[in-house]
């Protein structure tokens, strides 16, 4: 027997591969997707994909050539109607091989040979897939409606409430003084001129909004101070509510 060209033979004889790959590849296209050995579905790869481009010219001639391989009628009916329009705008790989292990018993490699009838990405859809994607990539993590050149503190202060923004000069620090002489409450003490804390009492407390702020809280600098307290506990007593949560108020040890 003469040595093959293409590897070892499945068969005992070059006609017995033949006939086993046009069975094989009457399954396929009937079935769109076989399950065999490696060997068995690399080997019937050139097969098939030949028989679907002679099924994508669509003349009689190449249907006599398919037929010479397919004795089903209704399998080269199938592949010229349905399987060569599916592959009309792909130019080659009509068919894909995933390994899937071995076979129990004698260890034989497995393979599942499918055929690929997803329709193609052209160049124009994947080039405006890869625009997107660079477009999503530098868009800016701020929100839609702030500036590009906004700076952190700006972005900080717009998330304060105007009414509980701090004084910015010593005539607005005195006029909150002014407005707040009486401290009501136990534990608190009017605010100052100055717009300091006064000594012992750290704890930020706003009228407005009914919220206390704790020294390195988030909004802590940019909050008005209308009354302070000194612990949390006595700013709680007095009805007001911890800003952003009991968690973004908590002290660090």
């Amino acid at each position: 027997m003469p040595t093959p060209t293409k590897g070892p033979r499945l068969g005992g004889g070059p006609t017995h591969e033949r006939m086993m790959l046009s069975n094989m590849s009457q399954q396929l296209f009937e079935h769109k997707r076989i399950t065999t050995t490696v060997t068995k579905a690399k080997r019937l790869r050139p097969v098939a994909e030949r028989l679907i481009t002679f099924a994508k010219r669509g003349d009689l001639a190449s249907r006599r050539r398919v037929m010479r391989q397919l004795n089903d009628k209704s399998v080269v009916h199938e592949l010229f109607t349905a399987i060569a329009p599916a592959m009309d705008g792909r130019d080659g790989g009509y068919t894909r091989i995933t390994k899937i292990g071995n076979r129990k018993g004698d260890n034989a490699p497995m393979a599942v040979i499918e055929l690929v009838m997803e329709p193609v990405a052209t160049k124009s859809t994947v080039a405006e897939a890869e625009k997107a994607t660079e477009k999503a990539a530098v868009a800016p993590a701020a929100p839609v409606d702030t500036p590009a050149d906004t700076t952190a503190e700006e972005v900080k202060a717009q998330e304060i409430p105007a009414e509980e923004r701090a004084p910015e000069t010593p005539e607005e620090a005195a006029e909150v003084a002014a407005e707040n002489q009486d401290a009501e409450f136990a534990g608190s003490h009017a605010p100052l001129e100055s717009g300091e804390a006064p000594e012992g009492f750290s704890i930020k407390g706003n009228k407005n909004s009914m919220k206390y702020h704790v020294p390195g809280s988030r909004w802590y600098s940019g909050t008005t101070a209308e009354i302070w307290f000194d612990s949390p506990a006595n700013a709680e007593a007095a009805g007001f509510q911890p800003a952003g949560g009991a968690a973004a108020q908590k002290i660090a040890e």
